[in-house]
């Protein structure tokens, strides 16, 4: 493989971290508070779901989100911490990509009216799912350095 300046699995390595630091953005510019306090952020997922052209995510969301909101939303901000910190470093990074995956396809679906939302998600779980299938852990990571995933 022939690539500019840096080799191909440096620039995979390059995709990671840039993921993780969009999750990372993701994260930081939650306004806890409201989230945790408010639960705003669930309440506005609530909404979009009691909207939702598709019965099975109106259903879900009532099953397992709106009962438990304050656990959700604890959940969501932490993993997005979690994943951004995952992939920038590159610890646990498999784990990482498959959870931002997961997140990003929930994210999608239950968005799917919104476009903007719609790119964001589908851009992130592609990366995820490039640096998932080409291990973009073997090179800049604390994986590759502790040995893991090899």
């Amino acid at each position: 493989m022939r690539t500019l300046w840096l080799g191909g699995a440096e620039w995979l390595a390059v995709l990671r971290i840039g993921l993780g630091l969009w999750w990372l953005e993701s994260w930081r510019h939650k306004d806890k508070k409201a989230w945790f306090e408010r639960g705003t952020g669930i309440l506005w997922a609530s909404e979009v779901a009691d909207r939702h052209r598709w019965e099975f995510v109106r259903r879900g969301f009532a099953a397992v989100v709106r009962p438990r909101p304050r656990v959700m939303a604890h959940a969501v901000v932490h993993a997005e911490l979690a994943i951004g910190l995952g992939l920038v470093t590159g610890l646990l990074t498999p784990v990482a990509l498959a959870g931002g995956l997961v997140l990003n396809l929930l994210y999608l679906v239950l968005m799917i009216h919104d476009w903007a939302e719609q790119g964001q998600n589908s851009m992130m779980a592609l990366i995820s799912l490039t640096a998932l299938c080409a291990m973009s852990w073997q090179t800049w990571s604390l994986d590759a350095a502790f040995g893991l995933f090899l």
